[in-house]
């Protein structure tokens, strides 16, 4: 673990969050912040989008402060973009409508990302060496809980993860061997116990 760090968080309005529900921008804003700066031509060939509406979409996210410019590197010709923060909070308590609707909008989009992710990661889990594999989980639990007992238990969860990120190398910088980009995906909800179609 390298020295403890502050972790940036960004809480998007309704219009911001609209912009980022959409999936190219949100998988563009994940790549920025995980892998580091970028051009629109490098995000372009990694997505197999044409240059241009990469662009688009780049500038969309920079306009609801998503990301900045990158002003160490490139030139007027050759733009590099980075990411503003490291994580986005929704859905915190919503009271507005417009906001709410906005965030599950947001979340949606989010979650078919991070299915996407799931199922490559159990797709290469044979490949992974065996350090690796006893280092992955797939797991659930189900714990009977009133409101007050499961936001207690989300946040003492969050705070281990930011705990966790605030000692690990900043994403996109260089790491001592062995070090690899770990997700972990944390949901919790009341589960409907209604069959579905009943």
């Amino acid at each position: 673990m390298s020295e403890r760090r502050e972790i940036s968080r960004v809480k998007p309005d309704a219009m911001a969050l609209r912009a980022l529900a959409h999936p190219q921008r949100l998988k563009m804003l994940g790549m920025l912040r995980i892998d580091g700066p970028a051009t629109a031509t490098r995000l372009a060939e990694r997505m197999g989008l044409n240059s241009g509406a990469t662009s688009y979409h780049l500038r969309q996210l920079a306009r609801h402060g998503f990301i900045e410019e990158d002003s160490e590197r490139g030139n007027a010709r050759d733009r590099w973009w980075r990411a503003r923060h490291e994580t986005t909070t929704v859905l915190e308590d919503e009271t507005d409508d417009d906001a709410l609707d906005a965030g599950i909008a947001f979340t949606e989009a989010a979650l078919a990302s991070q299915m996407a992710d799931m199922q490559n990661a159990i797709a290469r889990h044979a490949t992974l060496t065996p350090e690796w594999r006893r280092a992955s989980t797939f797991s659930d639990y189900i714990i009977p809980l009133d409101a007050a007992d499961a936001q207690a238990l989300i946040e003492k969860l969050h705070a281990v993860l930011r705990e966790a990120m605030a000692e690990a190398p900043k994403p996109g910088s260089v790491r001592e061997p062995g070090v690899e980009t770990v997700s972990i995906m944390l949901h919790a909800f009341p589960r409907d116990t209604v069959e579905p179609g009943k």
